[in-house]
């Protein structure tokens, strides 16, 4: 009777006494939690490493396009208004309305010249494109029948062209790569219809652009 009683008070415990079967976490569960923790967060960064690579090769990209679409918009606007209207120089010299010579290079008569300002001058100008150091610029003269060394005054319009090529449709549909033709070096009794860009730019590649020729 004695042994059992003192069996049964070591079984007891006091109140608030923690209980041994309510073990907490071992070592090796820690670790292995720790691991998992430390995969995951590599997995994460990882991932929002490649989510900003992304947006900012889409944000390059969408300024590039935007760049591309500006720099086209002024090309049409030019090859929308072009008027054959020769030039003529101090020496006497003419200038066909429109030409293309080596590297492709392009001079043309354009109109819509506006003059808020009113000034003595017409509305008429003379306009040019190239490729110069890998970017398409645009050449202007002030005034339409110029002097022999009249230089024009440039913009640049779009930076990181690899190749520029301009062609002109004439009344049968054939493509020239150089304008006037050699039948006709004034371009008095050439005609044109169309105008054709061809641009190389990465990173879209070639693009082509074909305008109708008023009063061609």
């Amino acid at each position: 009777m004695t042994l059992s009683v003192q069996r049964s008070t070591r079984l007891r415990r006091h109140p608030g006494e923690p209980s041994h079967s309510q073990a907490g976490f071992t070592l090796l569960e820690i670790l292995v939690a720790l691991f998992i923790f430390s995969v995951v967060g590599m997995i994460s960064a990882q991932l929002l490493g490649r989510t900003l690579d992304a947006y900012e090769v889409l944000e390059d990209r969408g300024d590039r396009l935007a760049q591309i679409h500006r720099a086209m918009f002024v090309v049409q606007r030019d090859m929308l208004q072009y008027q054959d209207r020769t030039v003529r120089t101090a020496s006497g010299d003419s200038f066909p309305a429109l030409m293309i010579g080596d590297a492709g290079s392009l001079e043309m008569t354009r109109g819509g010249w506006r003059n808020p300002l009113q000034r003595p001058r017409s509305d008429l100008q003379r306009v040019g494109y190239r490729l110069q150091d890998d970017d398409l610029v645009r050449a202007y003269w002030p005034v339409l029948d110029r002097l022999d060394r009249e230089e024009p005054l440039t913009q640049t319009i779009l930076e990181g062209v690899d190749d520029l090529e301009f062609f002109v449709i004439d009344e049968q549909g054939e493509e020239h790569k150089f304008w006037p033709p050699a039948s006709s070096p004034d371009g008095t009794s050439a005609k044109l219809t169309g105008i054709i860009l061809r641009i190389s730019m990465p990173p879209i590649g070639i693009v082509e652009r074909v305008w109708e020729v008023p009063n061609g």
